[in-house]
């Protein structure tokens, strides 16, 4: 089940409104990444108190463990984890390209050993349908095989890259066929291709089309491709997507990079960088970029972010009314010096929740008809800096 509706437009930004079988999603959206089936170091209740509307779950990793006969048991993901709102899963495809030269791919699909414990294991395109029908996951990603922008120093060349998006698009056929074999009643989405071939993409997209999936994705960037690179794909492919569908720009990014993918016409997107850097002390502010690390902020009293309302920045209201009132910059950074687990678990509350609000803020800017200087804006406070 999926429905999507077109609210707004400026230029190329959209403002949608996407209807799955867990919920309603708002879009342009960002979807914090639980790949074992958590948010690492976040609640459910901390995610929806931030605003999260969907999550993702990786394919792969769930497959491993806890393994499909947990997941069966309790009826797919949103149990298992008590998320009841939407939930996309990956395929599978970008773990298995991680593996590097511990997995061999054929036309059949990949085998590989088990990174948990050795096992021979073999995913082609009809286990990956068959495992996210047994997570239940609402939007469902194609197996795919994902371009890399180099090799060992060898940068993919223009045939590399056409074998490997054909190969993606005869696996699509295949996974479309085992999606309706299964009569899973979620969505799939295809997977556009083509490394940094413009013609490439317009090829794969095109095919992808054809086969008319209820929305569509653009991987293989974030890859290890220089940024002007991921920059040029990012404004070339997802405005060639169709109008009506969803359009979902995998594993992007930084704050700069979802304001400027918004502009280019991009509904969804996900990424591991809020969380991730939270758990090395990066943290994303209005203003810029700041690491609480530092030793310049041993004593500073101020919280992360003046302007964010987030638990580690304002703190929470109590039952009787009152704040509680949030953390200081030397609190977080005396517990990132001592190792305290508290650290990363309120760094990645912020960073978040920063995300969510900074898509939350362009859905309304889009609403009012001024993304545009917003955009503009957004960009000045950024390079003001902490």
């Amino acid at each position: 089940m999926l429905h999507f509706e077109l609210l707004a437009t400026e230029g190329l930004a959209r403002r949608g409104r996407l209807t799955l079988r867990h919920g309603v999603v708002e879009t342009p959206i960002f979807m914090p990444v639980g790949t074992y089936g958590t948010v690492k170091g976040v609640t459910p209740r901390s995610l929806e108190e931030m605003g999260a509307q969907i999550i993702l779950g990786n394919t792969f990793h769930l497959w491993m463990r806890p393994g499909l006969d947990v997941l069966a048991q309790f009826g797919g993901l949103h149990r298992f984890e008590r998320w009841d709102r939407p939930i996309l899963t990956d395929s599978g495809g970008f773990q298995v390209w991680s593996l590097g030269e511990m997995r061999k791919i054929s036309e059949e699909g990949v085998r590989f050993a088990s990174p948990v414990n050795g096992d021979k294991l073999f995913l082609t395109p009809e286990t990956s349908m068959q495992i996210q029908a047994a997570l239940n996951s609402d939007i469902v990603m194609q197996f795919d095989e994902c371009t890399p922008y180099e090799t060992k120093g060898h940068v993919t060349t223009e045939a590399e890259a056409r074998f490997s998006m054909e190969l993606s698009r005869r696996w699509a056929v295949r996974c479309k066929a085992e999606f309706a074999r299964l009569e899973n009643p979620n969505a799939l989405f295809g997977i556009v291709q083509g490394g940094m071939f413009e013609h490439l993409r317009e090829e794969s997209l095109a095919a992808l089309v054809e086969m008319d999936f209820p929305g569509y994705a653009v991987g293989g960037v974030s890859v290890g491709e220089p940024k002007e690179d991921m920059l040029r794909i990012m404004a070339h492919t997802p405005r060639l997507l169709p109008a009506d569908k969803p359009r979902y720009l995998m594993g992007v990014g930084t704050p700069e990079d979802l304001v400027a993918g918004v502009a280019q016409g991009v509904d969804l997107f996900d990424c591991v960088m809020p969380t991730r850097n939270a758990r090395n002390g990066h943290l994303f502010t209005r203003f810029g970029d700041l690491k609480i690390r530092n030793a310049r902020h041993r004593g500073d009293e101020r919280p992360l972010d003046e302007s964010c309302t987030c638990y580690a920045c304002r703190g929470h209201t109590r039952p009787d009314g009152s704040v509680s009132g949030g953390f200081s910059r030397a609190y977080l950074h005396h517990l990132e010096r001592c190792g305290e687990m508290l650290a990363p678990m309120l760094a990645s509350i912020h960073n978040l929740h920063y995300y969510l609000n900074l898509m939350r803020e362009v859905r309304e800017a889009l609403d009012a008809g001024r993304f545009a200087d917003f955009a503009r804006q957004f960009r000045q406070d950024r390079a003001r800096g902490v």
